[in-house]
């Protein structure tokens, strides 16, 4: 019997840095960077375009505070 896999929840800040890179090298560049699927990626952009309630400044913020908080833990 084989075991399943354990499914992997993406924080928003991932997502959104994800999204940012994938912008800047590609999607599939991206994808292959951070081990994870095209379709992952694809979801995720699909699903910040239909709600897209947050502004892109929000989003902006989000991801900055990510990298912020990964800098104070790593002191």
């Amino acid at each position: 019997m084989t075991s399943k896999k354990k499914r992997i929840i993406h924080s928003p800040e991932f997502k959104a840095e994800t999204l940012k890179l994938a912008e800047k090298v590609g999607v599939a560049t991206a994808a292959r960077q951070l081990s994870l699927h095209e379709s992952q990626i694809y979801g995720w952009r699909k699903a910040t375009k239909k709600n897209s309630n947050i502004s892109q400044r929000e989003q902006e913020l989000a991801v900055e505070i990510a990298k912020l908080k990964r800098q104070l833990a790593e002191q």
